[in-house]
């Protein structure tokens, strides 16, 4: 298993920062389109729709996806700071600040096609959006931000292996602790405290630095709610388009509370 994630990520690693970095824009967007379809598909696993309603779900996702890059990609070319999907950064940010904690708390699935739709679209949309406008912005600055998760992550597992004892969310993720969050949090911080080291605008520090821990503790619960989700549903991984590594939910799970929060943060800031 571990050789097979390690040649799974050596070879998609490269390809994903070859396309952040040189992609022209409509490859870009045509990218995060393919990829928000093919989170749909396992979102549609997940939460067990009927044939009928995963082909509206599927063909929903695809024409509003592309609709909102499309006009995203208009707007961009003339600011790439527009303020146009404000309102979804801001409602993406109130899923994951409130809907989601009630619905970690609570630990019932939901069973309202409806509502799981508008959760599923919640889910893929923003982040969708965020990757699209963040690279608009700065390629570098897009790797940045995706590198608070990866970092939280992996500070994440390594204190929780090392001291974990009091379990974060025990009926949802059993190998989550307390101590795993704390070593996330001063790994983040570390992190944070490097790009101040990077710049000399202090109004951007003082900004950087609480953004950058939000985002691990958004991240972190953007992590239990897709085990949360995978819990209720029965299975290990959301899908296995990446081998060892599962679907293409189980690699965004942290960046889907994240990206569209920092973008909504960086449209406030400026």
């Amino acid at each position: 298993m571990l050789k097979t994630r390690v040649i799974t990520a050596a070879i998609v690693l490269p390809l994903f920062l070859a396309a952040v970095l040189y992609f022209q824009p409509i490859f870009w967007a045509a990218l995060l389109l393919v990829l928000t379809v093919l989170g749909a598909q396992e979102w549609c696993k997940l939460v067990k729709f009927s044939i009928g309603n995963m082909i509206i779900f599927m063909v929903l996702t695809t024409l509003i996806g592309g609709e909102l890059l499309f006009l995203l990609g208009e707007e961009v070319r003339v600011d790439p700071y527009t303020s146009i999907y404000l309102s979804i950064y801001m409602l993406s940010f109130l899923f994951w600040l409130i809907a989601v904690p009630i619905l970690l708390r609570s630990n019932a699935p939901l069973k309202n096609p409806f509502m799981l739709m508008l959760v599923g679209w919640l889910v893929l949309l923003p982040i969708c959006l965020a990757l699209y406008q963040l690279r608009s912005i700065s390629p570098l600055l897009l790797l940045g931000i995706m590198a608070t998760v990866w970092i939280s992550d992996s500070a994440a597992y390594f204190s929780g292996r090392a001291f974990g004892k009091r379990k974060l969310a025990p009926t949802i993720s059993p190998g989550k602790t307390w101590e795993g969050v704390a070593g996330a949090l001063v790994a983040v911080l570390g992190y944070a405290l490097v790009w101040h080291l990077m710049t000399d605008d202090e109004s951007l520090t003082s900004f950087l630095v609480p953004l950058l821990l939000a985002l691990a503790v958004l991240g972190i619960i953007g992590d239990l709610f897709e085990s949360q989700m995978k819990r209720n549903a029965g299975v290990k991984d959301s899908g296995n388009i990446l081998p060892g590594h599962g679907g293409i939910l189980d690699r965004i799970d942290a960046l889907t509370s994240t990206l569209p929060v920092a973008m909504l943060a960086i449209l406030l800031y400026y």
